[in-house]
């Protein structure tokens, strides 16, 4: 089954939203007569330190003893003074950081080992930046019940009804606890694979696949896709109502105690609301740990999804997923990306 859902596999790259550092360079000039001296200096847009500075003379001193015009019009300046003090031309320097580089030189300092494979995307929720690092696609185990929730409240949107009772029941227990038999109820209401696809192409999800028949934890998704998710969860662009999404919302942040882990890692202190997903597999013997969500940092939000498969372990996955998704954020919150998942990788290897 593996072989033929793989073929089908189709992973997309997150449309890359790389951050722009804009300087505005003014060149002013100070001063012009005859035998004077022009300088021009550049300043960053963002501050007053001078960028160059540089003392060229307007003429030879050999041209300046020896006047270029009579005697009549020697005392008409060759430049008005108003053109010698203000801007005469401005230019844009826009230096490009490559965002998707960043994250892959900070996932250099993630340890992954033997047949471990993971893939990150980030975005930072204020500027709209981005990075993904990976386009493979992976099984989603339980993160995809973010999405069953999803497809959901989109079907009762356009139908205009609400969640009933029982369902609500099922969400809860399907988003706080993971249990997967609320899941499986909750599979079948939006009319299983079929379902999930027709509102993942609403939501603009092109690398997700719905799983085979009740199979919805062999899903397929790609990290970029769950970025798409995250920001109709969490943004406000988005195709759920502000209600839907702060009902998932609310269910994302009362994660029970044991499921604590993940892209909560690389948030501070209690800032952050998330689903992971586990799923041993019985052809390989090998993990699949899988985590999404949104995490604070210094009163700045990020949305983080991270995906990993081939652990030995659960817990090696664990450690992976959590290193990665703090090398993920390093991307926006530290000068050396690289730093926050090299600090990690001691505790990765160690479990």
């Amino acid at each position: 089954m593996e072989s033929s859902r793989a073929a089908r596999r189709r992973a997309r790259r997150f449309p890359r939203r790389p951050l722009m550092y804009t300087a505005l360079a003014c060149v002013t000039v100070v001063g012009a007569t005859a035998g004077g001296t022009v300088y021009v200096k550049a300043r960053a847009h963002s501050g007053s330190t001078v960028v160059s500075s540089a003392a060229t003379p307007a003429v030879s001193s050999s041209s300046a003893a020896t006047p270029a015009v009579s005697s009549s019009s020697a005392a008409t300046p060759a430049v008005s003074s108003s053109s010698a003090t203000t801007t005469e031309e401005a230019a844009m320097a826009e230096p490009v950081v490559d965002l998707d580089e960043r994250l892959a030189d900070a996932m250099t300092s993630v340890g992954v080992t033997g047949e471990q494979k993971v893939s990150t995307a980030v975005l930072d929720l204020e500027s709209g930046d981005s990075a993904v690092h990976g386009d493979g696609a992976f099984d989603t185990a339980s993160i995809v019940k973010v999405d069953i929730l999803a497809a959901l409240l989109l079907r009762h949107q356009e139908a205009g009804t609400r969640l009933s009772a029982r369902e609500k029941a099922y969400a809860t227990t399907m988003i706080e606890n993971s249990d997967n038999a609320s899941a499986s109820a909750l599979w079948d209401a939006i009319g299983r694979a079929a379902g999930l696809d027709a509102a993942n192409e609403t939501f603009g999800l092109t690398g997700t696949e719905g799983g085979d028949g009740a199979l919805w934890g062999l899903t397929l998704t790609t990290a970029a896709d769950q970025l798409i998710l995250l920001q109709q969860v969490f943004g406000d662009d988005s195709k759920l109502s502000e209600a839907s999404r702060s009902y998932v919302q609310g269910l994302m942040g009362r994660i029970e105690a044991d499921q604590q882990w993940g892209v909560s890692a690389a948030a501070d202190g209690s800032g952050w609301a998330l689903k992971n997903g586990w799923l041993p597999r019985s052809t390989t013997g090998l993990w699949d740990v899988n985590s999404i969500g949104r995490v604070s940092v210094d009163g700045r939000a990020y949305l983080v999804a991270v995906l990993s498969n081939g652990n030995s372990t659960q817990a090696k996955g664990i450690s992976l997923v959590e290193a990665a998704a703090k090398a993920a954020v390093s991307v926006f919150t530290a000068g050396d990306a690289s730093a926050s998942a090299s600090a990690n990788a001691t505790s990765a290897a160690a479990r």
